[in-house]
Parts: structure tokens; C-alpha cells; sequence
């Protein structure tokens, strides 16, 4: 069988050779339009909410932001799960949708959500959702530092900018 094979190759080679190149044609073709990406987004969507209320302690902000965010946002559809960080006068809570989910569908459920926790917020807190980006969309990452990292003769004057006092340096 593979030696009639062969030799009907051997035979009809114009026609072995039209054949290869209408399938590589069809590659080629298909090849333009195939969607690539240099880095493909392989991240979830998700929505962020920021709340910044400068008087307020971690605890605080975790116990009367962060934590009245994440349960008004409980029971939106496709949402997978939340995540959240509690800073000094600073909130972030993400909510992570599934694949399936429209993003704007997303963000439009979390902003109503938002409209009904803002009544059980602190007065000044205002919750406002991130843009719209990705974790590709994180190019520069910076930190803020003291010209004295080590604390060594810097004022700690509680509740004002510097150095905790509490903090073990």
C-alpha cells in the first residue's frame, strides 16, 4: 500500500506540489489573521475600589471600610471572589469576575453596590472605583522612602507623617 502510494507520488509530482501549496496558501492566509499578541493578557477581570479616609487606622479603615464594601458587593452575578487591603487611611478592595462576565456589566453592578454602602460609610469616605486596566497595565512600580531609612534621629510623633513611634526600627 505505501509503495503504490509513493509511486503515484512520484508519478503525479505537479500534482503532490499544487497540493502542498494550497495548503501552505490556507496557512499562510489563516496566519494573517490570527490575533497575536506580544504578551498575551492572561489576567482575570476584576474591579478595584478605592477609599481614602486619612483619619482613620488600619483597623478602622478594615472595620468600617473595607469590610462594608466587600459584604455590599456579596451576590453580584459572576463575581468569584474578593480580595481587600486595609493601609493607613487607605482601602482597596478587588473583586474578581469570571472570564464569562462583562467587565462593564461588572463595574456597573459594583458602582450601584457602592451607592448603597456609601450610606453606611464614615462621613468623608468616599469609595471610588480604579479604571480599567490589567495587571499588564502595571509598568512602573515605585516606593516611598525617608532620606534616614533606619529611623535613626527622626522625630515619631503619632498620627503625624515620619516615623511611628510604635513601629519596631
Amino acid at each position: 500500500m505505501i509503495a503504490k502510494l509513493m509511486a503515484l507520488s512520484v508519478r503525479a509530482r505537479w500534482a503532490v506540489l499544487f497540493l502542498f501549496l494550497v495548503i501552505a496558501g490556507l496557512g499562510v492566509w489563516q496566519l494573517t489573521k490570527l490575533p497575536i499578541d506580544a504578551v498575551p493578557d492572561i489576567t482575570n477581570k476584576q474591579v478595584q475600589i478605592n477609599t481614602i479616609d486619612p483619619r482613620l487606622s488600619p483597623v478602622e479603615i478594615e472595620k468600617l471600610v473595607t469590610y462594608p464594601i466587600e459584604i455590599s458587593l456579596a451576590g453580584i452575578p459572576g463575581l468569584e471572589t474578593t480580595r481587600s487591603i486595609s493601609r493607613n487611611g487607605f482601602s482597596q478592595v478587588t473583586a474578581i469576575f469570571t472570564d464569562e462576565t462583562d467587565l462593564y456589566f461588572a463595574r456597573q453592578q459594583v458602582g450601584e453596590r457602592l451607592l448603597q454602602a456609601g450610606e453606611n460609610l464614615p462621613d468623608g469616605a468616599q469609595p471610588q472605583i480604579g479604571p480599567v486596566t490589567t495587571g499588564l497595565g502595571e509598568v512602573v512600580m515605585y516606593t516611598v522612602g525617608y532620606k534616614n531609612p533606619d529611623g535613626k534621629g527622626a522625630k515619631k510623633v503619632a498620627g503625624q507623617p515620619g516615623c511611628n513611634p510604635t513601629a519596631a526600627i
